[in-house]
């Protein structure tokens, strides 16, 4: 919406700073920032009195979570989810549609979650939606949103890249739809399982959107995508925006998640971020970069797969306890400790994924 004003720097030169990603980018962090945290308290306050005894916690979990977590409230992704609207819809281009696309799937996967978590306050469960309704939800809007990409970007964007492969782009066709809405679906989830202790899914999710905001930049821009040898997508550089935001929101969102977490993430907020990482990745052509950025969600969702197949298959568990944060609880790790580490994991993945870039 600010981007209008550019339209008068002839009248005011200032005002041209409104045309440059990188300024807008800073304006939505900050912007997403202030919003959750002048705001947060009034909606956990809120979310508190409605939901009374919080939500609801395992009981074959780590015994301390119990202790320390029961009572807390959830839902509070509608705290990230706010600053990022809010901050997307004042600082980015809305005549661009990559933008739209990202911001419906992130709050229709952010719907999803929020369903899910309201089923489990009031059930006072930790079974909350059907997981095959649930999945069959978020597949459908993954494949829309895919379908409306290859609408926009045309056949290029039914292509698809390899990390340190140069100029190598294999077409996939209609399969795309499916290819791409498990990306999306599978991002979403990840993150989801990931959100099991105080900071532990924000703060990747935070550098994950660090990354991807540094690639949609160049794989928006296509002097920076030609050297690079990267798959331009033009337009996609805005999302920037949404990414900046993100981190910004998060950043609200963690001053009240620190241990002892005052309100907690929920499906809400990590099905809708995985589900953001996802469609960025998929629209500026960085699937397998995101499994590479997004390790650390790929590791928490295949210690699931692989505990669930090895105790059908032979009875017996390979971790203590799955997603595998609650293995190493159960080894002796404190929270902190595991939070932390994770959080160093993250932030090297990163680091690599961004040197694919180049490596070519």
């Amino acid at each position: 919406m600010l981007t209008l004003l550019a339209d008068f720097s002839n009248l005011f030169s200032p005002l041209n700073l409104f045309r440059y990603i990188t300024f807008r980018a800073a304006g939505a962090a900050a912007t997403a920032l202030a919003f959750v945290f002048f705001f947060g308290p009034g909606i956990i306050a809120a979310l508190r009195i409605k939901q009374g005894k919080g939500q609801p916690i395992r009981e074959d979990g780590p015994a301390s979570h119990l202790l320390t977590k029961k009572g807390t409230p959830t839902m509070g992704g509608l705290m990230i989810l706010s600053g990022l609207l809010v901050a997307t819809l004042l600082w980015a281009n809305l005549k661009n549609p990559y933008v739209w696309i990202v911001i419906l799937v992130t709050a229709c996967f952010g719907a999803i979650g929020f369903y899910d978590d309201y089923l489990k306050v009031t059930k006072q469960s930790h079974k909350g939606f059907s997981g095959k309704a649930r999945l069959a939800l978020e597949f459908l809007v993954a494949a829309l949103a895919c379908y409306a990409l290859t609408r926009i970007g045309g056949e290029n964007m039914s292509k698809l890249a390899l990390p340190m492969v140069k100029g190598f782009a294999f077409s996939l066709g209609w399969f795309f739809l499916a290819f791409g809405a498990f990306v999306v679906v599978a991002a979403g989830n990840c993150v989801n399982l990931t959100d099991g202790l105080d900071g532990l899914a924000i703060v990747p999710s935070m550098i994950a959107a660090g990354a991807f905001a540094i690639i949609a930049y160049l794989a928006g821009n296509s002097i920076f995508s030609d050297y690079l040898g990267i798959n331009h997508i033009a337009g996609t550089g805005e999302l920037t925006i949404v990414c900046a935001a993100v981190i910004g929101a998060g950043l609200g969102f963690l001053w009240f998640n620190a241990p002892p977490a005052q309100i907690f993430m929920g499906d809400t907020g990590s099905l809708a971020l995985g589900g953001l990482l996802g469609a960025i990745a998929v629209a500026i052509k960085q699937e397998f970069v995101l499994v590479i950025i997004g390790g650390l969600f790929v590791l928490e969702g295949a210690s699931v797969i692989v505990q669930v197949a090895s105790f059908k298959l032979t009875g017996k568990r390979v971790f203590r306890m799955a997603p595998i944060h609650h293995h190493f609880e159960q080894m002796g790790w404190t929270e902190p400790q595991i939070v932390i580490r994770f959080w160093i994991i993250a932030f090297v993945l990163a680091l690599i994924g961004l040197s694919t870039l180049k490596l070519r």
